[in-house]
């Protein structure tokens, strides 16, 4: 087995908005556990970006925790990955900054997300660290050198951006770092909103009905799952043509590890309900252990704390590594400590 210094290093991070949905687990992390046994894992609660826009200051510390808790429930093993808090590592920040400053505007006002929020009226106040917002990303996955960062579809124009910056820096200062390759899933993030299959399932989703919570209880999981969207006729099929079916299908297929055709062969003859019913049965087997899993975890701040510590302690040694060697080829003086 690979010691851990030959390991390539992961680090991949997702912000503390509440509960984790679904396509959260099947897209990500249920993705992240594979790299558990052969790479360094660097598993991030990104709390810096949870304030570019307006929140609450208690919330956003619960929310922390409960997204540790999620993580773990979910199988993110501690003792095989660090976890860690964004903000309480010292040198994203700093990072990000000596990035920005290589940064022309112009590059960050054409990322497509930054236009779309900054288009949206239920925002209101715009901050400028919603614009700066891809800097540190970018940051987040440089101070640790990354090789590997697990990304979904509309994650890929930001990892582009820290490919740029870290090429930029390279060039301009010597060979620094490397140039993080993305890892996108070949299923699971095309899990779509349960009352709206064209959109992709969201937190940010208006009808809570179309979003499956990793915590939601069986009966409203039922009834999420029994109300779905399907489509017009009858046939069971992935088809362009049937979003609804198809969502379901997919989640189905992804929840059982059986392939969609599989599924459609299983349901020829069959009607929605059968579909739905087989549905609720697969996620419900897949969501009660991590729901179970995690009402014995939130309870436990100290352990929760402790994994913190432990994660914190392990990427800050890499951290400061990244950013004295920065701080010297930009011409800072070094640190005191």
């Amino acid at each position: 087995m690979a010691t851990p210094v030959d390991k390539p290093l992961v680090v991949t991070a997702a912000q503390p908005t509440g509960k984790l949905h679904l396509g959260n687990y099947l897209g990500a992390v249920k993705h992240w556990q594979t790299f558990l046994l052969d790479h360094q894992c660097f598993f991030g609660v990104v709390d810096m970006h949870a304030i570019t826009i307006p929140h609450t200051p208690a919330e956003l510390r619960k929310h922390s925790l409960e997204c540790v808790a999620q993580y773990i429930a979910a199988g993110l093993d501690p003792e095989q990955c660090s976890i860690f808090l964004q903000s309480q590592v010292i040198g994203h920040t700093e990072l990000a900054w000596i990035l920005a400053c290589q940064t022309p505007i112009g590059e960050l006002q054409r990322m497509t997300q930054f236009k779309d929020k900054a288009s949206t009226k239920e925002l209101g106040f715009i901050g400028s660290g919603l614009l700066y917002y891809p800097i540190l990303m970018a940051a987040d996955i440089l101070l640790y050198n990354a090789q590997k960062v697990p990304v979904g579809e509309d994650q890929k124009q930001h990892l582009e951006l820290a490919r740029n910056l870290a090429e930029r820096f390279n060039h301009h200062y010597s060979e620094t770092f490397h140039l993080p390759e993305p890892i996108i899933p070949k299923s699971g993030f095309r899990i779509r909103s349960l009352r709206d299959p064209e959109r992709k399932m969201s937190k940010s989703d208006p009808n809570p009905s179309g979003i499956i919570f990793l915590l939601d209880p069986p009966e409203i999981l039922r009834k999420k799952i029994m109300s779905a969207v399907t489509d017009s006729g009858s046939n069971i099929i992935f088809h362009p043509d049937k979003p609804g079916v198809s969502n379901l299908l997919s989640i189905l297929s992804i929840a059982t590890n059986k392939e969609i055709t599989f599924w459609e062969n299983h349901f020829q003859n069959k009607n929605y309900g059968t579909l739905k019913k087989e549905v609720f049965e697969a996620v419900e087997s897949l969501l009660c252990p991590i729901r179970n899993r995690y009402q014995e975890l939130i309870q436990d701040h100290s352990y929760l704390q402790s994994v913190l510590k432990t994660g914190v302690e392990t990427t800050q040694k890499i951290g400061y590594k990244t950013l004295n060697k920065v701080y010297r080829k930009i011409g800072f003086l070094e640190k005191i400590r």
